[in-house]
């Protein structure tokens, strides 16, 4: 290895965030890590929320990543084309080459609309930015009539984002004085909205009977027929809409499919410290088939493991202790309501989860976990 540690961070997100924040506080001079994402930009996932209501501006919710300002630490916007584990190698589109000792892949999960027929033509997604601020140009032209929330296909991010979407959409619903004039249907793979919190799921499905939305349990939505304004169950049932509202399939990004380190569509890695089956390659966060959800505060988590493990390795020092799938997920009910569930995945025989009702004072919480770590890594609180 070189005098300094040289280790490349492919994704700004939750985990490349994270990792890097920690490498630069714990080697300092002894650091050339270069951070590298497609975006110029980082937002949080339930920011999208903000801006697909309207109660945000776009920019509002988006910190820059030139402000980010650690020792041993550059940004680079860049498009990653290539990506070579065996040599730590990657190629960026402007055909730039990048090499270290340590690789650590954090691109995420991506989105694949087509996997869904009807939906690019007949339906909504607000998984994305770009298509968050579409529904926010057509939900102010929405009036009356069938909305369905509905899953295409699992694994996916954020897992009680559809119930937040359901939930929240009632509140615009009410604020506009048509709620009476519209139902509302959220179709979810799983039997219970939240499964390893029993009591956060009850708590959702009380709230979505007092709110008369129609939860659909055990069902994704396979297509859409955009003529007849119809989404498809994977049963052949058949449900009318007049707004629909897609969570697409997810896919690890292409780059990361053609790099040879996926299985069954994702990176495999070590539970005890996210390394690949490629020495110096670690990977972390949505993109990988660790067993926890797909989910920010889980790419946090994952990004403290693998730091520590490349410090231990790179100081000769001790290694840390294994992954506990440990997550707090922050969960809007409505009405400036917010319920938190605390999860664990890996320290008992099966995933459990403990409940918070929701509360305006979790609201108060929910927004300290996102300046916090906007300090942490940017330093700024907004």
């Amino acid at each position: 290895m070189s005098a300094k540690l040289r280790v490349l961070v492919l994704g700004a997100g939750f985990g490349g965030l994270e990792l890097s924040t920690i490498l630069s506080e714990k080697l300092g001079d002894q650091l050339d890590l270069t951070l590298i994402d497609q975006s110029d930009s980082f937002f949080f996932g339930f920011s999208k929320f903000d801006v697909m209501f309207n109660r945000k501006s776009s920019e509002g919710v988006r910190i820059h990543y030139k402000n980010i300002n650690k020792p041993g630490v550059r940004f680079i916007c860049k498009t990653i084309s290539r990506i070579d584990p065996i040599l730590r190698r990657i190629h960026t589109s402007d055909e730039s080459i990048y090499e270290a000792d340590i690789l650590v892949v954090a691109l995420g999960a991506d989105y694949d609309i087509g996997a869904t027929p009807g939906l690019a033509t007949g339906g909504n997604e607000f998984y994305s930015f770009e298509g968050a601020l579409r529904l926010r140009e057509a939900l102010p032209h929405f009036s009356s009539g069938n909305v369905i929330i509905g899953v295409c296909s699992a694994p996916f991010k954020c897992p009680p984002a559809p119930s937040e979407a359901a939930l929240l959409m009632h509140d615009y619903l009410v604020h506009r004085r048509i709620r009476q004039r519209c139902t509302i249907s959220l179709v979810m793979p799983f039997g219970l909205p939240i499964p390893p919190s029993p009591d956060t799921s009850l708590a959702l499905i009380d709230e979505f009977s007092r709110c008369n939305i129609r939860y659909i349990p055990k069902h994704v939505v396979k297509s859409i027929d955009p003529e007849s304004s119809t989404a498809i169950l994977d049963d052949g049932q058949q449900l009318p809409f007049d707004l629909f509202l897609g969570i697409p399939k997810h896919c690890a990004p292409n780059v990361v499919l053609e790099s040879g380190m996926t299985v069954n569509g994702w990176i495999p890695v070590s539970k005890t410290n996210f390394m690949t089956q490629y020495p110096g390659v670690y990977a972390i966060g949505d993109v990988t088939s660790v067993g926890t959800p797909k989910a920010g505060v889980f790419a946090e988590g994952a990004a403290k493991v693998a730091a520590a493990s490349i410090i231990a390795e790179f100081e000769q020092g001790q290694m840390p202790e294994p992954y506990q799938g440990n997550g707090i997920c922050y969960i809007e009910f409505g009405e400036g309501r917010v319920g938190k569930v605390s999860v664990n995945f890996f320290s008992g025989p099966k995933p459990s989860g403990t409940y918070t009702p929701a509360s305006t004072s979790i609201a108060a919480d929910k927004d300290y976990f996102g300046s916090s770590r906007l300090k942490r890594w940017f330093g700024t609180s907004s």
